[in-house]
């Protein structure tokens, strides 16, 4: 039997992604936090230290530091290293929205009430983690599938 869950999210940056989630509750600096050339998290600072943002739906608050960050963004997608998608969960910061929008990663914002629904929603289907996500901004819908 299958069935689908959904999360309503404002869109930012329009497309569909699908990807595996990389949560974390603290925000990230791209430009001193992430290797662009293999997308690796280098940070001791944040949740997810060694984790690599290729191919992930990516879930974290907003971004902190340099609005350079935008073309680190930039940089990953140009390297084939980037998150298929991005979820904001606190704001959707300047950097976050313009590296997004130069990199056509679709972009998306959930309130932080929804972050935990989204997070209860994994664990219920199993999986944790490891489960593929839907972010679909066309349509303003995150589906847990």
């Amino acid at each position: 039997m299958r069935f689908d869950l959904e999360i309503k999210c404002k869109k930012i940056v329009a497309g569909r992604a699908k990807g595996k989630l990389l949560l974390s509750k603290k925000p990230i600096n791209f430009l001193g936090m992430v290797n662009t050339q293999s997308g690796e998290i280098t940070s001791t600072s944040n949740d997810f230290e060694g984790q690599n943002l290729k191919g992930k739906i990516l879930v974290f608050p907003n971004s902190i530091g340099s609005s350079v960050g935008a073309y680190t963004i930039y940089s990953l997608k140009s390297n084939n290293v980037a998150p298929n998608g991005i979820i904001c969960t606190n704001i959707v910061d300047i950097t976050t929205a313009s590296g997004c929008a130069i990199s056509n990663i679709p972009l998306a914002f959930i309130e932080n009430q929804r972050y935990d629904d989204l997070v209860n929603c994994i664990k219920i289907l199993g999986k944790d983690k490891e489960r593929e996500i839907t972010l679909d901004t066309r349509v303003g819908k995150i589906i847990i599938d």
